[in-house]
């Protein structure tokens, strides 16, 4: 399943649960090009759909590992929470339990 399927899938489930609709590909540092899936800036919350995991996706290659934990050590260092999503934390409902804990839910 492609990054965008469980992206819209994801989204899905957020609206189903009646969670207020996150803003998409969000922009969130001042001087690079990182973007969020998934952000509700008022919550300081990000959810990241990690796609290709089990096709050594680029993910999962050195350089891409590493710019990930850049990315998301700056979003850290912001105050943001990232939650990190796989395909099976998404299909199994996982993702969206932890979504709404992350909102207070």
């Amino acid at each position: 399943m492609s990054s965008s399927t469980l992206e819209e899938e994801m989204l899905m489930q957020i609206k189903a649960v009646g969670m207020n609709v996150p803003e998409r590909e969000y922009r969130f540092h001042p001087t690079r090009r990182w973007k969020f899936d998934f952000y509700w800036p008022s919550l300081k919350v990000a959810c990241e759909v990690e796609g290709g995991v089990w096709v050594r996706g680029r993910h999962n290659r050195p350089q891409g590992f590493i710019s990930d934990c850049e990315k998301y050590n700056e979003a850290a260092l912001m105050g943001i929470c990232v939650i990190r999503v796989t395909d099976k934390h998404i299909k199994s409902g996982v993702a969206i339990e932890m979504l709404e804990r992350a909102h207070g839910r």
